[in-house]
């Protein structure tokens, strides 16, 4: 991986990180495009950038989340079903999943087909997303946290999970969106944590560690834009256009990677 390859995967993936459409999937989806080679180095670059859109988070929301004691205690229910499904079965996921593009193909699509229901439940009142965060309670804070395990399977979204969950439960989209901000700190940290001690002599090369920088840097830039965009958009618009565009990345990269 070159300095252009660092930039370019770190602001990829500090503007999908948050958006419900899967930076992982993207990240990936590009390594194709590009023909990089999936590398253990690659693997660790992919989570260890996340860190630089969590770092966006905590520069925008810290304050917030600090004086929140209640949000703290909600968020760490909501992370150990997540942390013990990635814990458990972590080795399947970098080895198996990961190297699957045909089953992110369909968990994009189909999470895409899962908005569509979802806003369309909530266009005829079936779900009427009133609720805020000062209602969020345990069980809440646990169903989000297992269903936010599925994006262990890239192209489900982490983000989208979230968001997508919330919404069934009655929450508004900003204030699912927010709830998924927070939630990323201690679960993308978690999962850098883990590749960073797995893959730690490869962190240690000089070479290595400038590019997982450079790719850091572009991470945290790109996501302190699009975290604010995200919730401005979500202020005025459903899933709707995440969704068509799910199904229309799939669609296409499944005619463009099938042979």
């Amino acid at each position: 991986m070159n300095f252009f390859q660092a930039i370019l995967f770190g602001a990829v993936e500090g503007i999908t990180e948050f958006l419900p459409i899967s930076s992982t999937f993207h990240l990936i989806a590009i390594s194709k495009i590009i023909a990089l080679q999936s590398t253990e180095f690659i693997k660790l670059f992919e989570v260890f950038i996340q860190s630089g859109a969590v770092l966006a988070v905590i520069f925008l929301y810290f304050d917030q989340i600090i004086k929140d004691k209640k949000i703290i205690k909600l968020l760490l229910a909501s992370f150990i079903p997540t942390a013990v499904i990635g814990f458990i079965f972590h080795k399947l996921i970098k080895n198996i999943i990961f190297e699957n593009f045909p089953l992110m193909l369909l968990a994009s699509g189909l999470v895409g087909v899962i908005f569509i229901v979802i806003e369309r439940l909530i266009a005829t009142k079936h779900i009427k997303p009133k609720r805020n965060l000062n209602s969020l309670g345990i069980f809440d804070a646990i169903l989000i946290g297992l269903f936010q395990a599925t994006a262990v399977i890239p192209g489900v979204s982490r983000s989208g999970a979230t968001v997508a969950t919330m919404l069934v439960l009655g929450f508004t989209r900003p204030q699912a969106a927010i709830y998924s901000f927070f939630l990323a700190i201690p679960t993308i940290i978690g999962a850098s944590t883990l590749d960073i001690i797995s893959y730690w002599p490869l962190v240690g090369q000089a070479n290595n560690l400038i590019i997982l920088i450079v790719g850091f840097i572009a991470s945290f830039i790109t996501a302190s834009f699009g975290i604010r965009w995200l919730i401005s958009f979500l202020q005025k618009h459903s899933l709707l256009p995440f969704a068509l565009y799910r199904i229309a990345l799939s669609l296409i990269l499944f005619f463009v990677f099938k042979t």
